[in-house]
């Protein structure tokens, strides 16, 4: 059998291939799935797709008609699925319900460093030949405190990082975790994570995206922080009112903020725009804030995460096959007639 998969990066490309070669041929394109592109997959009862694939309605009904049967999704975060429709359609999806939490809580690591320590200005400079430290004052954190909203697996790891640097640490999410609470960490109630807010140096978003955490970080939310705090998101894009993220920049607060993710980064992120006319007025505000750090959705982006990634898909598509369920399956094959 040949799997299709869409989205499929330069780099990811020869794990992929080098994993589904002792099981099955697949075919990998660079182009994301989409209303456009779903017609590809007329003839392939199994496709893969990456995290910035539209699964809408229209696209799942375009799959269904083709043949497809099963998608196997190559992310954690599923909120680009509509799982429902899915159901209805008899389609089996799956996704990786774990990987190296270690990729993300370094990478946030690294935005917060980056823009506290104003990285990017400094090595901008230097390619000048512009060695002046006018600027670039950053702060020690040892002391400082770090708030962690969400202390799962990621925001564990992230935890204990802040905790190597000696931050305090004030944690939210809606059970605690006893790993981070013997590093030392304080939880706010569910219901007032304003606390958080007003009293952290540095905050950090590892939450999973849903209806009830979209715009988590609002306009009140944003004005509940210190002027000079830092913002890091490295989780999914919608947790921030983008819009009421450049209002605050625009008044000139906080150290620095560093995002990794991006509300309408669909259509936008693992692409090549240098060419192209900005239409997203928005992200074009934002990143000429010299104290905005933009990456492009690449905090998982390492060989230990994305090879365990790709291994999980795999699996996925030999249980889809062999009638077994997991726990990565959102929606399960559709019962025999």
């Amino acid at each position: 059998m040949e799997i299709l998969a869409f989205g499929v990066q330069a780099d990811e490309r020869p794990l992929i291939e080098k994993a589904f070669a002792p099981h099955h041929d697949i075919r990998c394109l660079d182009v994301f799935l989409s209303e456009d592109t779903a017609p590809i997959a007329a003839g392939y009862e199994i496709i893969s797709t990456s995290v910035n694939a539209s699964l809408d309605n229209r696209v799942l009904q375009t799959l269904a008609a083709g043949g497809t049967q099963m998608i196997a999704q190559r992310s954690t975060g599923f909120n680009n699925i509509d799982l429902q429709v899915a159901e209805r359609l008899g389609l089996t999806v799956a996704r990786v319900s774990y990987y190296s939490p270690y990729s993300v809580a370094e990478f946030a690591w690294t935005l917060a460093t980056a823009v506290n320590r104003r990285i990017v200005r400094a090595s901008n400079r230097t390619r000048d030949f512009d060695f002046r430290l006018d600027g670039l004052m950053g702060r020690d954190l040892r002391g400082r405190t770090a708030g962690v909203l969400g202390t799962g697996k990621i925001g564990e790891a992230f935890t204990r990082i802040a905790h190597g640097f000696g931050m305090k640490l004030l944690g939210w999410d809606v059970t605690q975790n006893p790993a981070c609470v013997e590093l030392g960490m304080t939880y706010v109630d569910v219901d007032d994570k304003e606390r958080l807010f007003a009293e952290s140096d540095l905050i950090s978003l590892h939450v999973p995206l849903l209806p009830a955490t979209r715009h988590l970080i609002d306009a009140n939310a944003l004005r509940a922080m210190k002027d000079d705090a830092i913002l890091v998101n490295s989780s999914r894009g919608g947790l921030i009112d983008t819009d009421a993220l450049v209002r605050e920049l625009r008044a000139g607060r906080f150290t620095g903020v560093g995002l990794d993710v991006y509300e309408a980064e669909a259509g936008l992120f693992f692409l090549d725009k240098s060419l192209e006319a900005v239409e997203d007025d928005t992200l074009a505000r934002l990143v000429t804030f010299p104290n905005v750090v933009v990456t492009s959705h690449q905090a998982y982006y390492t060989v230990d995460a994305v090879s365990q990634i790709i291994e999980t898909t795999v699996q996925n598509v030999l249980d889809y096959q062999a009638g077994r369920r997991s726990e990565n399956v959102l929606v399960p094959a559709a019962p025999a007639n």
